[in-house]
């Protein structure tokens, strides 16, 4: 009996000291990156480089995917009004048939984009890869995030602890049955910075430069 409830608070413990950084982990990397992220883009500086986030266009059930249409109309805005004159498009293309640098780069020509304004790159597999990757592979160490504010939160959060001046724009929110899983998931994505800053983790592949401009 006394070994069952000494078990039960070791998992009492735990859960609880678990949440207590999950709340430190969020808090900071919200109040941190304040700051730098903007949804009003008279705010914003203009910028060179507009570093797209990637994320599928369609949902499992083949509905689109919120998400994916609110960064192209922020990025078409951004470009439009001047506050960027060339776009990264970071996302992953690690399986055959699934291309979230290539849609996106799809959706943006047809929206008027010229294509030679576009970089694609296929290994931004994860936030962290996507921030360091523009600036080792595309020799870019000032640019303008763009995704929903939770996720520009974290992206500019990893890029200015690795010495990089980055910007946030806000695509708008998607609704809040959409959006769910992606913010509960956001939670612990951003326990994840903080044990990859410990740890000095890296982007999984880097690879030849390529230049812009």
């Amino acid at each position: 009996m006394k070994k069952l409830m000494r078990y039960k608070w070791l998992i009492l413990s735990t859960l609880t000291i678990f949440l207590i950084v999950t709340i430190w982990a969020n808090r900071t990397v919200t109040e941190t990156s304040e700051q730098y992220i903007t949804g009003n883009i008279e705010n914003l500086a203009d910028n060179n480089i507009g570093l797209l986030l990637g994320t599928s266009k369609n949902l499992a059930n083949g509905n689109n995917n919120q998400f994916f249409f609110n960064r192209i109309d922020a990025t078409v805005e951004l470009y439009s009004k001047r506050k960027i004159k060339n776009i990264i498009i970071s996302g992953d293309n690690s399986t055959v048939g699934y291309n979230e640098p290539q849609d996106m780069k799809e959706e943006l020509v047809k929206r008027g984009i010229p294509e030679n304004h576009i970089y694609l790159d296929y290994a931004g597999f994860r936030t962290l890869d996507a921030v360091i990757r523009a600036r080792e592979i595309f020799g870019q160490n000032s640019f303008t995030v763009i995704s929903q504010k939770f996720h520009n939160e974290r992206a500019v959060y990893i890029a200015r602890k690795n010495g990089i001046n980055a910007f946030g724009y806000n695509a708008k929110e998607v609704d809040a049955y959409n959006g769910f899983k992606t913010k509960v998931r956001e939670l612990f994505a951003r326990d994840k910075v903080f044990i990859d800053l410990l740890f000095g983790v890296k982007p999984k592949f880097l690879g030849e430069k390529i230049i812009i401009g």
